[in-house]
């Protein structure tokens, strides 16, 4: 079935299928960002992304456009093509109906409604299949879909800011501002992309913060997820309002959360704390793609040595605070140098006066 010999035309058709993919970055959860081409040749007569959920697939947008000139043609898709009737018809079958001789998807659809069927539909209908083209590419463009179908949780990124000698509060209590209005901007483009924002009680009882996206292009507003074992939110806390949806992570015997509220009662774990990998299992079950982290010290560092973090998005300002200062993670279990958390950087760029490094575990290092 898979044709995977992949002309310099195939390369560059696919890249532009991704490029239209990413146009989907802030809107399409919880389904996957998805571009498609069609090209007659090394001419594109039609370009599709999907903008958001219930709304048509990038393959049916790429087909309109493309018309007659669909038929004999090649489609070319970040993703492969749905097989089910869900909130839209079958993309598999307005392929084969439109004429589409040829077959490339970057990656196929884990989801267990799709899974194969897709490609396969289009095989039986004679269609030449092709897969596996910029596989990597597709996969980074949809980090949270794939982990939510084929892991069960979110894919979880930690955000930190922090000075030279890893301080993320100055002796005073104050963390308002460490890094500059660059990184800050910068910061909500993460928020944007994000399903949800996981923060901890420490951090709404300290600050009280919106955590909403403060960009002049993005309208919408994110789910927000406390993590709040002992029931302590206000009922005046700001996420009230600023969240599309509060979802308040409390212990059994926790009082009754404030009006307004999603209550999810999360078991605890052999500490007495909410169980994290359970908690993250729950927020799969609700269509949680991408979960962004920012939160305070204490819950930042269990995630990461809880292993549970997937990413980390440090925002570095070059200043020094001092030993008075508070700490940019607390990491229960490290308490002798080899048992320090290993990480590699995978991209390293300016912003602003701050520099922002991207972070995921090391291979070889638990």
């Amino acid at each position: 079935m898979n044709d995977s010999v992949f002309t310099a035309t195939d390369h560059a058709m696919m890249a532009e299928a991704l490029r239209l993919a990413r146009k989907g970055l802030w809107t399409t959860a919880p389904n996957p960002r998805v571009g498609c081409v069609i090209a007659d040749g090394g001419e594109i007569v039609g370009r599709g992304w999907h903008e958001r959920a219930g709304g048509p697939h990038a393959e049916v947008v790429a087909l309109a456009e493309a018309g007659d000139r669909a038929r004999g043609a090649t489609a070319y898709v970040t993703l492969e093509p749905c097989s089910h009737h869900g909130r839209t018809p079958p993309c598999a079958d307005a392929l084969i109906e439109a004429g589409i001789a040829r077959m490339v998807a970057a990656v196929g659809d884990p989801h267990p409604q799709v899974n194969g069927g897709g490609l396969e539909k289009l095989a039986r209908a004679g269609l030449k299949i092709a897969t596996g083209l910029m596989e990597s590419q597709a996969r980074a463009l949809n980090p949270g879909f794939f982990s939510r179908i084929e892991r069960g949780r979110p894919w979880v990124r930690v955000k930190l800011a922090g000075s030279l000698d890893g301080r993320a509060i100055g002796p005073d209590g104050r963390s308002q501002w460490i890094t500059g209005p660059a990184a800050r901007t910068d910061g909500h483009r993460f928020r944007a992309r994000a399903d949800a924002i996981l923060t901890g009680i420490g951090t709404v009882l300290a600050d009280d913060p919106g955590l909403d996206v403060r960009l002049p292009e993005f309208q919408a507003r994110r789910r927000v997820v406390v993590i709040d074992s002992r029931g302590r939110l206000p009922a005046r806390a700001r996420l009230l309002s600023t969240a599309s949806e509060l979802v308040h992570c409390v212990g059994e015997s926790a009082p009754p959360s404030p009006e307004g509220c999603r209550r999810m009662v999360v078991a605890a774990d052999d500490e007495g704390r909410l169980d994290l990998e359970r908690l993250l299992a729950e927020l799969a079950q609700c269509e949680i793609n991408e979960l962004h982290v920012e939160a305070g010290p204490e819950l930042s560092g269990a995630l990461l040595a809880a292993d549970l973090a997937d990413e980390i998005v440090l925002y570095q300002s070059a200043s020094l605070i001092g030993e008075l200062g508070g700490a940019l993670v607390e990491l229960p279990g490290v308490e002798k140098l080899d048992q320090r958390l290993h990480f590699q950087c995978i991209e390293q760029r300016r912003v602003g006066p701050d520099m922002r490094l991207i972070l995921r575990r090391s291979p070889g290092h638990g």
